[in-house]
């Protein structure tokens, strides 16, 4: 998939989250271990999100290739997005991931909230 593939599937599962009324808080925050795609507010919940698209399940669902090496990863940025961003270190934290793969008219987008724990 392209960048740009990429950032329409990104932009398609941020949309879905601010209609549910979540929060943007930054985007695709970078740090020395990876990259988180979306880190929001749900509620007073910090969310950091992860975006994954397969064309195929041939080797598994989009949910399914966030294994745990990738989780590690995520959990080593959201610490250092916390060490930088202080005033958020006090909310409850939670890891979800935005499983997207192609339907008929679009792109099917399932929400796993709290998909794993650090």
């Amino acid at each position: 998939m392209s960048r740009h593939q990429g950032d329409i599937i990104e932009q398609q599962a941020l949309d879905y989250l601010l209609e549910h009324k979540l929060k943007l808080l930054e985007r695709n925050y970078a740090g020395r271990q990876g990259e988180i795609d979306l880190i929001m507010l749900d509620g007073k919940t910090l969310t950091f999100v992860e975006v994954r698209y397969r064309r195929s399940r041939q080797h598994g669902s989009s949910a399914e290739s966030v294994d745990w090496r990738k989780q590690q990863k995520l959990i080593s940025t959201a610490q250092l997005f916390l060490q930088t961003h202080k005033k958020l270190q006090n909310h409850v934290c939670r890891f979800d991931v935005i499983a997207c793969s192609p339907e008929q008219h679009g792109t099917k987008i399932e929400w796993i909230k709290d998909a794993f724990q650090p």
